[in-house]
């Protein structure tokens, strides 16, 4: 018998064709300008609340909780650090760190209250612990005593 050509019902393409047709706009019709949305804004700390949040920095806030207390982004906060010359906090895990980070983990605490107790954040315990080959849990597992 053998397949029918594509051309086979011209009709149902004709009728697809002018459905199609009718959704365009009417050529002659004037072009309606698109109204663009305004591009967002960094919000835009004054002086005096710059010179409060080095200050906080200053006396041991973490910049979630500055970004969080201004309403800003935590880069921002870094930004504004920056633009004062201020030394940012960073620390690195030295490798008895990540040996006690391991042990913790293995023990079954999680990435969280590992990094708590470190001072660093969970995802810098993650990196560290991947690198060594420590098999990660899923997000509901615990090991169970």
């Amino acid at each position: 018998m053998g397949h029918k050509p594509t051309h086979w019902n011209a009709t149902a393409q004709v009728s697809a064709l002018e459905s199609l047709i009718a959704k365009l706009p009417d050529i002659t019709a004037p072009l309606v300008e698109q109204k663009r949305p305004t591009p967002r804004r960094a919000k835009q700390l004054k002086a005096e609340q710059a010179t409060e949040l080095v200050q906080a920095y200053e006396a041991g806030a973490t910049l979630h909780q500055l970004a969080a207390r201004f309403g800003i982004h935590r880069a921002t906060v870094s930004n504004i650090l920056n633009r004062h010359r201020v030394k940012t906090r960073w620390r690195r895990l030295t490798e008895e760190d990540i040996d006690e980070a391991a042990c913790l983990y293995e023990e079954g605490l999680s990435l969280a209250r590992v990094a708590e107790q470190l001072g660093v954040s969970a995802d810098g315990v993650r990196y560290q612990l991947r690198k060594r080959g420590v098999k990660m849990r899923g997000p509901h597992e615990r090991k169970r005593s």
